[in-house]
């Protein structure tokens, strides 16, 4: 019989033992939108903002990893750093609606317990996805919407801002061309619908996210937009509805999506992607790519999602031109890039 060394039994029992909180995982993937993103049509100054901004939100989540907070806390740093900069269509940088104001929309969910939080159409806050962190910890619902988001915010400390803090010269610039491309729809007798279908992609997407796996285990995703560029009637999009643009189960993975909302919205994209990993056991580059390739895009839908699950695998998954993403881990570098193509 061969003769077992205290070595080698020291370190059988080491290797039995459970992970230290420091050896576990953690990652985390953000997106600032999806669209026609050409390199050709950007000055290298724009392209390297953009880049600057996603590795400082990239940078100030993965922060929070190393140091032992949560995925929900690493989220929403990410994000308030993306809602706080007028490069992305969330918060500072928020589109404008038809009537020349700026509507915003925001969800976040918790892997661990599933919980949720949302808010939609709210005009007066600062940074949404703190707010619908509110509403899934400090209250017993799931969405709030519209003044009634406010006066709960107000109720909770929170300072209202004057609407007209989102206010930019190049949005507004945006809404011009979106209400002279309508108005010259409609006057060649389409309809309202049909007009909006007509608007090119840029006008109709935009939306910065966050997901991520902490040293615990557990998942969480996040989602913050300023919606369409000249929607009206109080028109909401995937950004805070759970299950299309927001979903996160430790059982399966966690997703923020961006593109077409209401594509998003009618095939429940963030939910069926972690369907997919939890019943069907594909991976997340699998599930994303069916759902994003083969499910969304046969119908029209464009768009695309960063997944996570919580072995730290991510797919960052998109059928248009480009996304502004970025992406870490503890076995992964930093890794930032808009493009399509290999870059």
């Amino acid at each position: 019989m061969k003769k077992i060394t205290l070595s080698t039994l020291v370190a059988t029992l080491l290797f039995c033992l459970p992970l230290q909180a420091a050896e576990r995982p953690i990652a985390i993937a953000i997106h600032g939108g999806a669209g026609t993103i050409e390199k050709s049509k950007m000055t290298p100054e724009r392209e390297q903002a953009y880049r600057d901004k996603l590795r400082e939100a990239l940078d100030s989540g993965y922060a929070v990893l190393e140091k032992g907070g949560s995925s929900l806390d690493a989220v929403v740093a990410a994000i308030n750093v993306l809602e706080d900069s007028p490069l992305f269509n969330a918060g500072k940088g928020a589109v404008y609606t038809y009537d020349g104001r700026h509507e915003l929309d925001a969800s976040i969910m918790d892997g661990k317990t599933r919980a949720a939080g949302a808010v939609a159409g709210v005009t007066r806050i600062e940074n949404p996805i703190n707010l619908a962190r509110m509403v899934m910890e400090d209250s017993p619902f799931v969405m709030l919407a519209g003044e009634g988001a406010e006066v709960f915010a107000q109720s909770r400390g929170v300072k209202l801002v004057d609407n007209k803090q989102f206010d930019s010269k190049e949005r507004f610039e945006q809404l011009q061309k979106a209400k002279e491309k309508l108005e010259r729809e409609q006057k060649q007798d389409k309809d309202y619908q049909a007009a909006v279908e007509q608007l090119p992609s840029p006008f109709k997407m935009g939306t910065v996210g966050a997901v991520a796996l902490d040293r615990d285990g557990n998942i969480a995703a996040g989602t913050s937009t300023g919606g369409m560029t000249a929607k009206r009637y109080g028109r909401i999009g995937d950004s805070p509805v759970i299950g299309a643009g927001t979903f996160a189960d430790n059982r399966s993975c966690a997703v923020s999506a961006t593109g077409h909302g209401e594509y998003f919205i009618r095939f429940n994209v963030a939910a069926d992607i972690c369907a997919r990993v939890q019943y069907q056991g594909k991976t997340v580059t699998e599930a994303a790519g069916e759902v994003i390739n083969n499910v969304l895009l046969p119908v029209g839908g464009t768009g695309g999602v960063i997944v996570l699950d919580a072995s730290g695998n991510m797919a960052l998954t998109f059928n248009t031109k480009g996304m502004y993403r970025a992406s870490r881990s503890s076995s992964q570098p930093s890794q930032v890039a808009i493009f399509k193509d290999a870059e």
